[in-house]
């Protein structure tokens, strides 16, 4: 369907069909191709989580909706960027003639530091600690004693927070052109060095050992809500549901794009992604099992910051480690990046549809995303103190995953499923796709994915457990309300804005709320302003296809 007519800020009609004050706005955009799109979808949802949060999970447990997901983005962007400033410190500190957390006799190691060339006794062994483990607790967080001790500011880790945030604006700046191009290289170099430290892994000895306990199910863990709550908040979180990331993405494709059979492909290959970086991960840690003769379940702390233990570990094996090393913390950047820049660019689509004539003019868009860029990085100024590792636990237990985005989806799940009707969502995706979804689809947005979430939410409450950090330290209880409280924040967008339309809705307060509740009868065209064909005015083109009540095209 194609609609010309002249634009306005003001979108008044004139009786030739025309609009008044016309301006120029930049057009939406659109990908360069299919594989800028299929890579830039890689890097939003295959990112940091799938190389550590996915592992540790496993490791821990014995093996205005679209306002609050735009918030949930902006805190999730300003506290998931803190890893690549680990990485860019790692990255800078591997240009040494030796790797400073392959030996001991450094400034920041203790006497209880573990040399695995000497030959030491079980005991010994057991009443140690690796070099590795020491290089992070102690010299790239220097980590204070609790979430109470904030400590000072790691400036080394401050000017490599700066730095990733500097990439990121630069990888946006531009819109999809930029994000597009980037994502060629961010998305796919990932995936070699993910190999390498596999082949290397299962070539240790000892690593049998970590295979089998990733792969061995403990069965009595299942009675542990944690459990349930970890799992389906690691598919929330590595998919990025609920979030928008990939209805922006998708949405400057063409209407027809087969987002069936991408979704499909897109969805095997982040799985694959994580249990490929499982085995290569826990191999490593039956190694260090091995050097240090503990058991599996003490050998590291079960964190964020498992992968900066483990995975160093594994470089420090290899032949001209700092060459790995480079190599490795360069795919941890790449991987973090592509899945920082898409999130600042959903977050921008988002901003610029909602204000198209204000914000596509010029260089506001930039102006903009340099706002968010550096009000973020301000705010993640307290991640990068001593005490900065026990609040980005707390933001990721609280705030970017867990029972924030579960209720989030809940909402999103009931709201197509019941409000704007399932029906109607598999009309609409079989008219851009060109033949019938199974039919099942129906029923997980109706029933089964809101039972799901529901019951998640539930055993979660009734089987509530303290939050830890590294198995050890218990989070007080102050420190646990201000993790809700910021969590709250996001999701009270949701009924803030339900209650506002009530208000400026008319009639009684059960016809505004079941008018809120029904669906337009057809795609947001402008039936009362009629365009005015056939003129030398630029045309604005849109695929949409308007639908009746039930779903179907109208011809």
């Amino acid at each position: 369907m194609t609609v010309s007519g002249k634009i306005s800020s003001s979108g008044d009609c004139v009786p030739n069909g025309y609009l008044k004050t016309p301006i120029k706005v930049e057009a939406r955009g659109h990908w360069g191709s299919k594989a800028e799109f299929i890579l830039t979808v890689m890097g939003a949802i295959i990112g940091p989580g799938n190389v550590w949060r996915f592992p540790y999970l496993c490791y821990r447990n014995g093996g205005g909706m679209g306002y609050a997901s735009t918030l949930i983005i902006t805190f999730s962007a300003t506290s998931y960027i803190v890893i690549l400033a680990w990485a860019f410190f790692y990255l800078f500190s591997s240009f040494s003639a030796e790797l400073p957390w392959a030996t001991c006799g450094n400034y920041w190691n203790t006497d209880s530091c573990l040399d695995v060339s000497r030959n030491l006794s079980m005991e010994s062994r057991l009443n140690s600690t690796l070099p590795v483990v020491e290089f992070w607790q102690r010299r790239v967080l220097n980590i204070s004693g609790g979430i109470e001790e904030v400590g000072s500011l790691r400036w080394e880790l401050v000017l490599c927070l700066i730095l990733s945030w500097v990439i990121c604006y630069f990888c946006v700046w531009k819109g999809i052109k930029s994000t597009g191009k980037a994502a060629y290289f961010t998305a796919t170099f990932p995936y070699v060095m993910l190999l390498i430290l596999l082949i290397r892994g299962v070539t240790l000895p000892g690593a049998k050992d970590g295979i089998i306990y990733y792969l061995y199910p403990d069965i009595s863990r299942l009675a542990d809500a944690q459990v349930w709550m970890d799992a389906g908040t690691q598919i929330f979180f590595s998919y990025a549901v609920g979030l928008g990331f990939l209805t922006s993405l998708g949405s400057y494709n063409t209407y027809n794009n087969n987002c069936y059979r991408d979704c499909f492909y897109l969805c095997l290959l982040n799985s694959a992604t994580s249990v490929v970086a499982g085995f290569a991960i826990f191999s490593i840690l039956g190694y260090m099992t091995y050097e240090q003769g503990v058991d599996i379940s003490e050998v590291a702390e079960s964190g964020p910051g498992l992968a900066f233990i483990v995975y160093p570990r594994a470089v420090a094996t290899m032949p001209m480690p700092q060459l790995w090393s480079v190599c490795f913390f360069l795919m941890i950047i790449l991987l973090g990046l592509d899945s920082e820049f898409v999130g600042l660019e959903c977050l921008m689509t988002s901003l610029c549809d909602l204000f198209p004539t204000y914000l596509r003019q010029g260089f506001r868009r930039e102006l903009l995303l340099l706002g968010i860029c550096s009000t973020c990085c301000l705010l993640g100024l307290s991640l990068v103190t001593e005490g900065g590792m026990y609040l980005l636990q707390l933001l990721d237990h609280h705030v970017c995953s867990g029972t924030t985005l579960l209720l989030l989806s809940l909402s999103q799940s009931v709201s197509i499923a019941w409000v704007y009707g399932a029906d109607r969502f598999y009309g609409n995706i079989t008219d851009m796709i060109g033949y019938r979804p199974h039919s099942f689809m129906k029923y997980c947005w109706c029933y089964i994915t809101p039972f799901i979430c529901v019951g998640t939410f539930i055993f979660s409450i009734v089987k509530h457990s303290p939050l830890k950090f590294s198995n050890s330290y218990v989070y007080p209880l102050w420190a646990n309300i201000l993790g809700w409280f910021i969590a709250t924040i996001s999701l009270s967008l949701i009924p803030l804005f339900v209650i506002v339309k009530l208000i400026q809705g008319k009639g009684t307060l059960k016809q505004r709320f079941l008018l809120l509740c029904k669906p337009i009868d057809d795609l947001p065209l402008d039936q009362h302003c009629p365009p005015a064909l056939g003129t030398n005015d630029f045309p604005v083109h849109t695929d949409l296809k308007p639908l009746n009540h039930t779903g179907k095209l109208i011809q």
